[in-house]
């Protein structure tokens, strides 16, 4: 474990670095509580072992800053007191001290804190991981592997938000598999998964590696296209959909034998901004027109079309 002990008295910061060295653990040692926090803000410790009473920063508020400061991490603190006070250790329980240990420093006291804190971290490493874990799979699409509709509200703002500040444009595609409910009916739900993967491989493999792919529905994707214009964006979601219509994936219950996608594009531009709300509804529609107009084809939002 990285360990940081602070601690104003010299005495103190080397008994307790030598318990700390002594135990395999890495030791950083300072003798105040804002040296000790510049640290902590740039990397947090698994353990902070610290002083009480310190001048300018003293461990209660330094063990305040720590807890409001943390994110995913967790930084075990151990606080060193010379008062007999039961209120003053209180204090800094309530502070966000995870245990304490009187003074003069007891190299053995400190060992069994130690052994208490690295259980506790490995703990909250373990729960760190399953939460990023279980928030990866709440904006995955578990058949495709792509990202969903949670991934895709959070990523559209955040482009949205990037090409408003520095004038940028930005395009969505919405692609649709032309008759999928007949491709099931035919083929089965097996095959049926096989196509919706099979789409899925061939728009992550077609696109930049600034885009995103997304499945939003059951048989339909988005394409996220940053930093590109609907000209652009025109031409990248026709090599998507004539890839597509190259692998020549049969499909006996459409006009062309073949399974094909439709798409809609709408883009927002410094000329044309438009909120992220309707810019899907835009792109929805030029989908609906591309339907309507025969399938297998890519259409632009009727508002983005030049006489």
């Amino acid at each position: 474990m990285r360990i940081i002990v602070a601690d104003d008295d010299l005495g103190s910061r080397l008994v307790a670095q030598a318990a700390v060295e002594s135990l395999g653990h890495q030791c950083v040692t300072v003798a105040d509580g804002l040296a000790a926090w510049a640290l902590i803000q740039q990397s947090p410790p698994e353990v902070l072992v610290t002083d009480r009473a310190m001048p300018g920063l003293d461990g209660v508020e330094l063990c305040r800053r720590v807890r409001a400061a943390e994110q995913d991490g967790y930084t075990y603190i151990i606080l060193l007191t010379a008062y007999g006070d039961p209120a003053d250790v209180l204090s800094g329980m309530l502070a966000g001290a995870d245990d304490y240990v009187t003074k003069p420093l007891n190299p053995i006291a400190l060992e069994a804190r130690l052994l208490a804190a690295a259980r506790v971290t490995e703990l909250h490493a373990a729960l760190a991981e399953t939460r990023a874990e279980l928030a990866k799979q709440a904006h995955t699409d578990p058949l495709t592997g792509l990202s969903n509709r949670l991934g895709l509200a959070a990523d559209l703002q955040q482009v949205h938000n990037i090409s408003e500040r520095y004038d940028r444009s930005y395009c969505v595609a919405i692609c649709d598999v032309d008759y999928f409910k007949r491709f099931n009916d035919i083929y089965g739900h097996l095959a049926g998964d096989q196509a919706l993967r099979t789409v899925a491989a061939t728009l992550a493999a077609q696109v930049r590696d600034a885009d995103r792919v997304y499945r939003i529905g059951g048989e339909e994707f988005l394409v996220l296209l940053p930093e590109q214009s609907v000209e652009g964006g025109r031409v990248a979601v026709e090599r998507i959909r004539g890839r597509l219509e190259d692998l020549a994936v049969a499909h006996v219950g459409s006009e062309l034998g073949l399974l094909t996608v439709s798409v809609g594009l709408a883009g927002s531009s410094p000329a044309h901004r438009l909120a992220t709300s309707d810019l899907l509804a835009q792109a929805d529609a030029a989908l609906y027109d591309a339907k309507r107009e025969g399938r297998n084809r890519v259409v632009v939002a009727a508002q983005l079309v030049t006489p």
